[in-house]
């Protein structure tokens, strides 16, 4: 380990550390598949961070993140250095303002494995032939499920007496993990990826979003400076990234229906630490007062979508953020051009039911409408109470803006020729009240918008 008294210096080395035993893998790589097999196991490690605490931090200033809350020694492995720069100061200028601690850096005792040496993606076993296959088992390290699980996210381990404590939510090869599924799923690096994420699932939002793109990027007094998105293949829930110099851009993602995308996306994106999180969708509105068109705005949420049960008890509540909440309100009435009594009547704020059956409706009504009706319930989806409940359990703040788009129970079905005019008109301002509440959010100080809600009792110091 050596020893660095500034974040940038503790930043670079890291950043020299990865490129130095990534690059040695790759060239080990290389020369065997050309036919150069090295004589013994080639093994290379993920570089770690350490700091040293003498005295904890109790008066914070109400901030959820940036101090140690106790003394001792923190840690973690890290992939991809350079992603995360920006991230990685912004963290460690806090521990040393808070602190004023040293940084240690040095390799750590976990294996790099070869899959991941290759941001691009590689597959590796497809470079040689079949007879080579057992010479690269034995010669490099495969991903280990069992060193990327998620109880530290989930709160599952205690550290009360622990001599070496986590700095971060995520080891590397959790990260790398999810840095290589997420070029898998969306089509795009992670690179890419800013930090205000808005999740829809259906592709006129994508269309829209282009649109707003072009006019953002070409407009010289926009924050925006390139747009990207998918090139090439099919991907199964594409990305596109409305991009700033620093990152704080908007990225879009279609997730398409269903809540097992929902908590497959946001268990990637999570590992990028992205400043907050929205679902954009459409719902099926549960009360007589509503219309087509109408927003729902969630402040609680059923979840009945049971993919997260196992690793967030459903007896735990999901808040509303009031940052959040307060943005989405914001937001539709200056897209709207509406104010109190009139928007309302376009807007109602309650709790939004996730399930995971689309064709419920099929079903003897009498069971779920009482549960609605129990529920408080106003509006019916398939991913926001996911996306929320991940956005919990992550420490990523979120929020859903819904559109009723069928009122099943009083025979408005999502049917073609159902939608009206407003209702037309109330989709084609979604997206844009979407994206303005995300600006609304990057324009808040960052300690106010990471709330305190989300942190449990034996918290890391990183965000």
């Amino acid at each position: 380990m050596q020893t660095y008294t500034t974040p940038h210096e503790a930043v670079e080395a890291l950043i020299a550390l990865y490129d130095q035993e990534t690059g040695r893998l790759r060239t080990t790589f290389e020369a065997f598949v050309a036919g150069d097999e090295p004589d013994a196991p080639v093994r290379a490690y993920y570089p770690e961070i350490r700091v040293t605490i003498t005295e904890a931090l109790n008066d914070h200033d109400g901030r959820s993140y940036g101090f140690c809350d106790t003394r001792g020694e923190f840690s973690t492995t890290l992939t991809r250095p350079d992603l995360f720069r920006h991230y990685l100061l912004r963290q460690l200028k806090e521990l040393r303002r808070n602190h004023g601690c040293d940084f240690q850096v040095g390799l750590s005792d976990l294996p790099i494995p070869i899959h991941f040496a290759f941001s691009e993606g590689i597959y590796v076993e497809g470079a040689f032939s079949a007879d080579k296959l057992q010479a690269f088992s034995r010669l490099f390290d495969a991903p280990d499920l069992a060193t990327m699980d998620d109880q530290l996210v989930n709160a599952e381990v205690d550290f009360l007496g622990s001599t070496l404590r986590p700095l971060a939510l995520f080891n590397a090869p959790r990260m790398d993990y999810s840095l290589h599924r997420l070029r898998h799923y969306t089509g795009t690096a992670a690179e890419h990826f800013q930090s205000f994420v808005l999740f829809t699932n259906y592709q006129f939002y994508v269309d829209g979003f282009r649109e707003l793109a072009e006019r953002s990027v070409a407009d010289s007094a926009s924050p925006y400076i390139a747009f990207e998105e998918p090139h090439a293949g099919n991907p199964q829930m594409p990305a596109y990234h409305l991009k700033t110099a620093d990152g704080s851009g908007i990225t879009l993602v279609n997730i398409g229906v269903g809540p097992s995308n929902a908590k497959t996306m946001t268990d990637h994106i999570a590992v990028l630490r992205p400043s907050a999180w929205m679902m954009l969708g459409h719902c099926a509105g549960l009360r007589l007062t509503q219309r087509l068109g109408d927003f729902v705005l969630a402040h609680g949420y059923v979840r009945d979508d049971h993919v997260l049960d196992a690793d967030l008890p459903l007896w735990v509540p999901i808040p509303a953020l009031a940052e959040v909440q307060q943005s989405l309100e914001q937001a539709v009435a200056e897209v709207s051009g509406l104010e109190e009594d009139a928007l309302k009547r376009v807007m109602r704020t309650g709790t939004v039911a996730s399930i995971d059956n689309r064709n419920w409706e099929l079903r003897d009504q009498a069971e779920p409408v009482r549960r609605f009706s129990q529920s408080r319930a106003i509006g019916l989806d398939m991913e926001s109470a996911t996306i929320a409940a991940n956005g919990f359990r992550f420490r990523v703040p979120y929020g859903t803006l819904l559109i009723v788009s069928d009122r099943p129970l009083h025979g408005e079905l999502k049917l073609p020729g159902m939608a009206s005019q407003f209702y037309r008109t109330q989709v084609a301002r979604h997206l844009e009240i979407g994206v303005r509440a995300m600006e609304l959010l990057r324009d808040m100080p960052e300690s106010r918008l990471h709330s305190r809600k989300l942190r449990s009792f034996n918290e890391v110091p990183f965000r």
